[in-house]
């Protein structure tokens, strides 16, 4: 999965223009960067394992982030990329302690009538792989992609892209005694055409038809074959509105008897708007299917609503509220009999923060959050809060 910025400049590179590199910081001969700092989490997590409620662990945690964007203008085309560093401390829980890093480089061809984009991203993380799953797993992902488009009318483009995914969990990586090494490894191999249709210079339409293949090493139950049509809007960072919303149908077809099919919608919506330069809302909204690694109950359909507002309430200061949910809902398997049918997961948090801007490039706040999943399996409940201050500084 490609960091933010180097899907932006992938897109960029997909309608011709250059990327934007204006937040560069520090040049090193050719190359710019954009290197950033962040402390979070400095705080209390009351649920560290995120178990049930009479035998839930309280620690003292922060979370340290160093990263840096980085591009580097080579004749017409541009590299950029991304670096970022996680170390996750705990005071009592050893166990919990954990570095994550993400690596992505992409090299973006604008050139008059084609465009070419290739890149790719190593991951070595530890930490939970979504909201099923609450072990803190280490696991590696590399993806690979690329694309290829056509100026085929004055506004129109033509095109076709692909990738390749490799996600590898480590043999101690287990949750409720099941190896996610043995359930959840797996390759994914996705192949697409697209056709894009400028409306202005910063809105642009996408009809996209692809294929998805994914094989696990150690599960063949779970090896399945989608095809996807998706319709997107793309909305350039310098509009009104930005971000990007995508509505689709999947059709996900698995490849052994004993996994029930899935026809329906796709979402993935994540859009902002800011209001006289004060205030600023977002919301993400997704819909798709997810693997578990419950080899009864192996997938789910994961449906999420988040959104959140910033204002700024004088000079400095500013409050931010979020909240958000999401469903987990199963599909059992036809060939054994399940102790849960149309079982539901749910999973609802909110919380909020104020913050003090030192500068404009310096940012301390301090942050209240709360998470609760419900579920039909008593021990699938949680419920936590974590308190603390985070500071981001751009140097």
């Amino acid at each position: 999965m490609l960091v933010a910025s180097l899907v932006h400049a992938t897109i960029a590179a997909a309608q011709m223009t250059e990327p934007d590199a204006s937040k560069a910081r520090v040049r090193v001969g050719p190359v710019l960067f954009n290197p950033t700092v962040e402390l979070s989490n400095v705080g209390i997590d009351t649920n560290v394992f995120n178990e049930p409620s009479d035998r839930a662990k309280r620690d003292v945690t922060l979370t340290f982030s160093p990263k840096t964007d980085l591009w580097m203008k080579m004749a017409r085309t541009w590299v950029v990329g991304n670096v970022r560093e996680d170390v996750v401390w705990f005071k009592d829980y050893v166990s919990e302690r954990s570095t994550s890093n993400t690596v992505a480089l992409g090299w973006l061809v604008p050139l008059t009538r084609v465009a070419f984009s290739a890149g790719g991203t190593y991951r070595n993380v530890r930490d939970r792989p979504g909201y099923e799953i609450d072990t803190r797993a280490r696991r590696t992902d590399l993806e690979a992609k690329g694309s290829a488009e056509l100026r085929a009318l004055s506004r129109t483009f033509v095109g076709v892209r692909g990738s390749r995914r490799r996600l590898d969990f480590d043999a101690d990586a287990v949750f409720r005694n099941a190896s996610l090494r043995t359930e959840l490894n797996r390759t994914a191999t996705e192949g697409a055409l697209t056709v894009r249709h400028q409306l202005t210079p910063l809105t642009a339409i996408t009809l996209d038809v692809g294929r998805i293949e994914e094989r696990f090493e150690f599960s063949p139950l779970r090896n399945s074959n989608s095809t996807t049509t998706t319709l997107g809007v793309s909305l350039d960072p310098a509009a009104l509105i930005k971000g990007s919303a995508k509505f689709g149908y999947r059709d996900f077809q698995p490849q052994l008897p004993g996994l029930p099919e899935f026809r329906g919608a796709t979402v993935a919506v994540d859009l902002s708007y800011t209001l006289l330069d004060i205030t600023r809302f977002a919301v993400r909204v997704g819909r798709d299917v997810a693997y578990s690694y419950d080899v009864n109950q192996p997938y789910y359909l994961e449906t999420g609503v988040s959104g959140s507002i910033a204002q700024q309430i004088f000079g400095p200061v500013d409050f931010v509220g979020r909240a958000g949910f999401q469903t987990l809902d199963y599909r059992n398997r036809t060939d054994v009999l399940a102790l849960l049918v149309d079982r539901t997961d749910k999973v609802h948090f909110y919380g909020g923060g104020v913050g003090y801007h030192m500068r404009p490039d310096v940012r301390i706040g301090v942050n209240a959050d709360r998470q609760r999943r419900t579920s039909e399996v008593a021990r699938h409940e949680y419920e936590g809060v974590r308190l603390g201050v985070a500071i981001t500084y751009g140097f």
